[in-house]
């Protein structure tokens, strides 16, 4: 589900709304981002010559990452993002469905009721698949 994008912004709110996910062959990034970890297209753009911008959205989320090249004021070193968070409600059926779709998902870790599961993209850049019980 892909954020309304007429939705009203209300005084005094700081939505979160796009994190720029650095890496280093566009393509291959999405076809991760929406093969494997199952996101949505929302955009693939070149809006000039040498530039390229690629939004894609994790399911049910509000929250777009975006892939991108040659908008230098944005430009971080590819696999530099580390624990981006994927809040789920279960998180032993996520992790099976991204093991099933060829991720390589770590071992679920619980930190005090709180659990874990970390995966990377080709890049390097760190997710984590976060569960709290008491959000279910």
């Amino acid at each position: 589900m892909t954020a309304n994008p007429t939705a009203a912004v209300r005084p005094g709110t700081f939505l979160l709304e796009l994190v720029l996910v650095p890496v280093s062959d566009i393509d291959r990034a999405k076809a991760f981002y929406i093969e494997q970890a199952g996101f949505s297209l929302d955009v693939d753009v070149a809006p000039a010559e040498g530039v390229r911008v690629v939004q894609l959205t994790p399911p049910g989320s509000y929250c777009s990452i975006t892939l991108s090249k040659g908008l230098p004021n944005v430009d971080m070193p590819a696999g530099s993002l580390r624990g981006l968070h994927l809040v789920v409600a279960d998180i032993e059926a996520a992790r099976a469905e991204l093991i099933g779709r060829g991720v390589d998902v770590a071992p679920v870790e619980d930190t005090g009721g709180v659990f874990y599961a970390w995966f990377a993209d080709p890049d390097g850049n760190t997710w984590t698949l976060q569960h709290m019980p008491w959000r279910a």
